[in-house]
């Protein structure tokens, strides 16, 4: 019985001691003090549910809206105003109160910009959903950029899931949708995967499962290079623990630090929301650990920079604990 029980052994190391050294690398990066200015630069964003252009929200929600965000750093409202069609296309009735938003944003917060939030599933992984490789599609993605444009927002904010790392198609959209931006002076703005903790994840990750999940720091900057603003996602990460959270977002900020130019707005996604399933655990993916990771990445790798900001997901989902915590944490 020697050899089975070796052999054993031998499986049960390989499987929990990278785990165990992941684990511990994570706790280290969350270890110590945010260094002094780690706050607010006056550039976090704020996502938005579709009630806010569909009708069911009034003049009384924009009034408390405004209330709570004037005491923050939030300069861009991500509102959802979509999804496209298949096809890349919008249909008009998905936006129906969106001049009324704009006009009394505009009116209760001064400064503060209305940014429509565009988006669809890919057909990447399954036989259904916007299919990027084709140019029909990118262009009606075009075409649909221009008629929110024309709407009266101040900017237009994608999200396209799930996007695989290296994805070329996706690269000639931003070019062309930075075409119509800058010819509006608005800014084009994305929302971005994580990036690989470890070299070639999304790889070893993507031949096993055929869902990579993680961005190579390489594309992430090439997204980067392409948009006036990039928010990372970083949440749903099924890390169980507080501390192994915090040291991830950590990791992950000065992961994007170093690939996102000066001229581009970085901003560190926060969970604002408290499902518990698989993907994410509210006990562990804190506001508070958000917060603290993305202070400590910030301290560690370039800690003047002055384009970095929160990007809090989402408004309905958000408690007042949260809200707390992003005040207490980051407006200093």
């Amino acid at each position: 019985m020697r050899w089975p029980k070796r052999v054993l052994l031998a499986l049960v190391l390989v499987l929990l001691v990278p785990s165990l050294a992941a684990g511990i690398a994570l706790r280290v990066n969350y270890a110590g003090d945010p260094g002094p200015g780690t706050a607010t630069r006056n550039r976090d964003a704020l996502w938005l549910g579709h009630a806010w252009v569909d009708g069911r929200k009034k003049d009384a929600d924009v009034t408390s809206l405004a209330a709570r965000l004037r005491s923050t750093g939030i300069r861009d409202l991500y509102v959802h105003a979509g999804p496209l069609e298949h096809d890349g296309t919008l249909p008009r009735t998905a936006y129906p109160r969106a001049a009324w938003l704009i006009a009394a944003v505009h009116r209760e917060l001064p400064g503060v910009r209305v940014q429509a939030w565009l988006g669809d599933a890919l057909a990447s992984e399954g036989p259904h959903g916007l299919r990027m490789e084709r140019a029909g599609t990118r262009k009606a993605v075009v075409g649909s950029t221009r008629q929110i444009l024309a709407a009266g927002f101040d900017g237009v904010h994608f999200d396209f899931e799930p996007l695989h790392s290296g994805n070329r198609d996706y690269l000639s959209l931003l070019d062309d949708l930075r075409e119509v931006t800058r010819s509006r002076h608005v800014p084009l703005s994305v929302a971005a995967h994580q990036i690989d903790p470890l070299p070639a994840a999304h790889a070893v990750r993507g031949s096993l499962t055929n869902h990579p999940k993680w961005w190579s720091q390489w594309y992430f900057g090439q997204v980067a290079r392409r948009v006036d603003q990039i928010a990372l996602m970083s949440y749903d990460t099924a890390l169980p623990m507080e501390s192994l959270y915090g040291g991830y977002v950590a990791q992950q900020t000065s992961l994007a630090l170093e690939v996102t130019p000066k001229s581009t707005d970085l901003l560190m996604g926060l969970p604002f929301f408290h499902e518990d399933d698989m993907s994410h655990h509210e006990s562990a993916e804190t506001v508070t650990a958000a917060v603290r990771g993305a202070r400590l990445g910030l301290s560690r790798t370039d800690r003047h920079r002055d384009r970095f900001g929160l990007a809090l997901y989402v408004d309905f989902a958000a408690t007042e604990a949260d809200w707390t915590a992003y005040r207490e944490g980051w407006m200093r």
